[in-house]
């Protein structure tokens, strides 16, 4: 799938991916995956589908999606590296992901978020209708050694 908006380019191909950058900016500059190994980033990858966001054929955005095709997916490590934000390359990033014909039709569409509400809330996620319902296990330091 690739989507070409003005010049800014989303493409699922994994093999454009520059993993070094994601590595980079997953495991010194997110707020959620800070220390992180590039073994684990790369198994994410590989088990993920993933959307790069390009610039004249240099990564500048990334997304990840954790699905069943079928049911369920959840957004996760959505960022545009800090130098190419406020361009709207990460409200294009997310339309994209959300127009990929693998995701549509989907049950729920789930995802976490610190600071980016405003974000996704124009592409209709709220908060949980019945957050009494929803558990998790969360170790939010495990990367931290």
């Amino acid at each position: 799938m690739t989507t070409n908006d003005s010049s800014f380019e989303v493409s699922t191909d994994q093999s454009l991916l520059d993993i070094p950058m994601i590595y980079r900016f997953l495991s010194e500059q997110s707020s959620w995956a800070v220390g992180i190994s590039r073994p684990v980033v790369e198994r994410a990858i590989e088990n993920s589908l993933c959307f790069g966001g390009y610039l004249d054929g240099r990564q500048v955005a990334f997304a990840r999606v954790i699905t069943d095709f079928a049911t369920f997916a959840n957004l996760v490590d959505v960022f545009v590296v800090p130098e190419y934000r406020g361009h709207g390359y990460g409200k294009q990033l997310v339309a994209a992901v959300l127009r990929h014909p693998s995701l549509q039709r989907l049950r729920r569409f789930t995802l976490a978020t610190s600071d980016a509400h405003g974000l996704y809330e124009r592409f209709g996620f709220t908060t949980p209708s019945k957050p009494e319902t929803l558990m998790e296990r969360y170790f939010p330091n495990i990367y931290v050694s």
